[in-house]
């Protein structure tokens, strides 16, 4: 079967910020947003498979990976417009959109300001759909944890729990797997740049009882868009009961629970991942956005009895089109 080649990292200045990606393959575009504290290689093992049928572009979300980490603005609305943006200059005019875990709440908040932009809707292990999130997310809205993470990631204490981290995940321990990612994310933290901006990031979606951001209150917008959500079944970051939360907001969305995965389904199982992907953009027709379907629908959400939010969490909230 022919491989594609490797692709290399680009850069593009937008807003005066240097922003990272990478771009693989031909056809229909296929973005892939990375979630917290990550960048585009955690899509390593499905870029090139899925490159072999489409165009991939996977950028490193401002504040993370070789992106710039400005003292900016870091909340979901600001980061669809910037993948806006991207996706503008590199001369994109539509696309599937596949998100992971923060990632998975960037691409709601995308197709919800940008439907016209949005041809189909992955959300892996997404944010956004429930409140629970694991506590060491929650630990990084409180005081001090800037600092205590300066010291926790001088050389020599990263470095053996680093390894640490590593040696666990490959125990064998389900509830253990997804520490070698979380060991990549927090080598990633050295970088005070990238501590104050996984801070901004954070603080706008999470406090001390877990997720405030919930799409429950325009779900029913994704009658007008394909969606299909995929979440491994021994995710431990965002639990996979959040995988029913997304069947009973979207009735019609495809939802695909993964045995044997953790929280980055796309790195357990990479076949089966690209297989669903494939499969889901093959037999769907991409959305085409109609202003008067969605007027529709809008005037009918809000006749209806609104789905109830947890305490505490807040709707995804639309901005002014700005940078």
């Amino acid at each position: 079967m022919r491989r594609t080649p490797t692709p290399h990292l680009e850069h593009v200045v937008v807003h005066g910020h240097r922003r990272a990606y990478v771009r693989a393959g031909s056809g229909p575009v296929v973005l892939l947003l990375h979630g917290l504290g990550c960048d585009h290689t955690t899509w390593d093992a499905v870029i090139d498979s899925l490159a072999r049928t489409h165009t991939v572009i996977a950028p490193d979300l401002l504040g993370h990976g070789a992106s710039d980490k400005p003292r900016g603005d870091y909340s979901v609305a600001g980061y669809a417009n910037g993948v806006r943006d991207l996706l503008t200059v590199l001369g994109v005019d539509s696309a599937t959109v596949v998100g992971h875990s923060f990632g998975g709440g960037v691409a709601m908040q995308f197709a919800y300001q940008f439907p016209g932009l949005t041809e189909r809707l992955v959300l892996v292990g997404s944010g956004g759909l429930g409140p629970e999130v694991s506590p060491a997310i929650r630990a990084i809205t409180t005081p001090g944890w800037e600092h205590a993470m300066g010291v926790l990631t001088a050389p020599g204490v990263r470095q053996l729990a680093g390894t640490t981290m590593r040696l666990l995940a490959r125990s064998g321990v389900r509830g253990l797997r997804d520490l070698g990612e979380a060991a990549d994310v927090y080598d990633s933290f050295r970088d005070r740049h990238a501590r104050a901006a996984i801070r901004h990031v954070v603080r706008a979606v999470v406090d001390w009882k877990g997720q405030v951001i919930t799409m429950a209150d325009r779900a029913y917008l994704t009658e007008a868009m394909p969606i299909c959500v995929v979440w491994g079944a021994d995710d431990r970051v965002i639990p996979a009961s959040h995988a029913d939360n997304a069947r009973e907001l979207a009735p019609g969305a495809r939802i695909e629970v993964v045995p044997n995965a953790g929280h980055f389904p796309h790195k357990d199982h990479p076949e089966r991942f690209a297989k669903i992907v494939r499969d889901f953009i093959r037999t769907t027709e991409p959305s085409r956005h109609d202003p008067e379907r969605w007027r529709r629908l809008l005037l009918q959400g809000a006749a209806t009895e609104p789905v109830e939010a947890e305490a505490g969490e807040r709707p995804l909230q639309p901005v002014p089109e700005a940078g």
